[in-house]
């Protein structure tokens, strides 16, 4: 990605109907990640806004996740300290201290942090710890995740100690364009 480039997606959801849209760009010294989901659950439409800051080296630094689930209003806001101390909603959450990254459990675009973060070379594999923000608790919890990168664009990600994996394909700025059985780039 260069240097203040806005960049956005649109992907469609495969496991059920719905669509997400994200944009990433600069935001002072570091990026700012928001998107809006729109899908259903359990026969219940579902509509989440959400942003995140990061710094400029991919660490997250803010989470801010709004909107609805059938009758449910949701609102989850988190900022994480220099010493990786998450605050949600002002307390703080020992559980996932030190994570560096957020995932957001229902987007396919929060993959893109740890894959620009790290900048893994093909054939190199590196773990993460990331703060996993569970659909549909709006909990969040520490999630063990690795990615092997597997070509220029392809990834293996695997995630809750091996139970699952993938290969994502992602696009020049890190962004997922096929999230098998999940997700799909509409181009």
């Amino acid at each position: 990605m260069k240097s203040g480039r806005t960049t956005a997606v649109l992907w469609r959801r495969l496991d059920r109907p719905g669509h997400e849209t994200a944009r990433l760009q600069r935001a002072g010294t570091g990026w700012e990640l928001d998107g809006a989901a729109v899908f259903f659950h359990r026969k219940e439409p579902c509509s989440l806004t959400y942003r995140i800051g990061c710094d400029s080296n991919w660490r997250t630094r803010s989470v801010e996740v709004a909107g609805w689930l059938g009758r449910k209003t949701i609102r989850v806001e988190a900022k994480v300290g220099r010493a990786g101390v998450w605050k949600v909603g002002g307390d703080e959450v020992s559980r996932i201290e030190g994570c560096v990254d957020v995932d957001l459990n229902f987007s396919p675009s929060t993959n893109l942090l740890p894959i620009r973060r790290l900048k893994i070379a093909v054939g190199e594999e590196r773990e993460v710890r990331a703060a996993w923000l569970e659909f549909p608790t709006f909990r969040f919890e520490p999630l063990e995740q690795s990615y092997r990168r597997l070509s220029r664009n392809r990834y293996r990600y695997r995630s809750a100690g091996g139970k699952f994996e993938t290969d994502l394909e992602v696009d020049g700025d890190g962004f997922p364009t096929r999230y098998p059985g999940f997700w799909e780039r509409v181009e």
